[in-house]
């Protein structure tokens, strides 16, 4: 499907405010000015990635059936102000998701959160669950130990390098990793990627910061999964090189209103690799 808004026309700041420091945040908000609920889309945190990067196959069937979708950069990605992280980036995360909402009038949002973007939903729907109506998870949620897979992960130690050398090369590596068949990839989305890194180079540099600074960055909610009351759709890839499907698992388990789907041939991106399949699962999920 074609996507009918574009990056530059739905682009938007604003500014939010957290401990005492004023934060330039950017946005994409492809509204249809229906009146519809809204759809919060979450990014990873790959070096260069945007919620418009991870997200902008998925966008034109959520508006097309009403819904008015909000695509985040949080602060350290995309066009929004580099941050030093020095406890949970899961919570800091969910700070400028309730902040952004508040800044725009909104009361409540189906959060959809992809890897980084999946541990930033779990922290918001944990802190202000009155602002949640169901919760969309892929390939993220929480953190900890995998019982089958070394860690970190093949791609996750491939991220780490690729935040101390951002070269053409390693995009490459860390890109055919997210996905089941790289094919699709082009050399332009990684000279796109490229570009897109080269743009801050200060987030890269504050995200090797951060984590030697306070190396668990992304929170394990294990403990706390039970408290969470949203209905929630879990989305997985088979063959994620990222986050091993058995976190997926642990969400599921955890999350007494969940369901877990499971995508064979797909990687860390299945809102990318299976789009339309994707889309038509999340539509359903939403509107039923």
């Amino acid at each position: 499907m074609v996507n009918q808004w574009t990056e530059a026309d739905t682009s938007r700041f604003v500014t939010v405010r957290h401990e005492d420091t004023d934060y330039r945040v950017h946005y994409n908000d492809c509204d249809p000015k229906t009146g519809g609920e809204v759809v919060m889309m979450l990014h990873g945190s790959g070096p260069g990635a945007t919620s418009w990067s991870n997200f902008n196959r998925n966008i034109t069937p959520l508006t097309e059936a009403g819904f008015r979708v909000i695509l985040m950069d949080v602060p350290g990605w995309g066009k929004s102000d580099p941050i030093l992280c020095t406890s949970s980036r899961s919570d800091l995360n969910a700070c400028f998701a309730k902040g952004l909402i508040d800044e725009l009038g909104i009361k409540q949002v189906h959060p959809v959160g992809n890897s980084m973007g999946g541990h930033s939903a779990v922290a918001f729907a944990l802190a202000h669950p009155q602002h949640v109506g169901k919760l969309i998870l892929m390939g993220g949620g929480t953190s900890g130990v995998s019982s089958f897979t070394p860690m970190p992960a093949e791609g996750i130690r491939l991220v780490g390098k690729l935040y101390r050398d951002p070269s053409l090369e390693n995009i490459r590596a860390m890109m055919e990793t997210f996905v089941y068949d790289s094919s699709n990839l082009t050399d332009e989305l990684f000279q796109a990627r490229l570009a897109a890194m080269q743009a801050c180079s200060e987030h890269l540099e504050n995200f090797v910061e951060s984590q030697r600074l306070f190396p668990a960055q992304f929170s394990d909610y294990t403990p706390r999964l039970r408290e969470i009351g949203a209905e929630t759709l879990i989305i997985w890839g088979r063959d994620d090189r990222f986050v091993p499907l058995d976190f997926g698992l642990r969400l599921v388990a955890g999350i007494s209103d969940s369901q877990l789907h499971v995508y064979n041939r797909c990687g860390h991106w299945a809102q990318w690799e299976h789009a339309d399949r994707f889309n038509r699962m999340l539509l359903d999920f939403l509107t039923n």
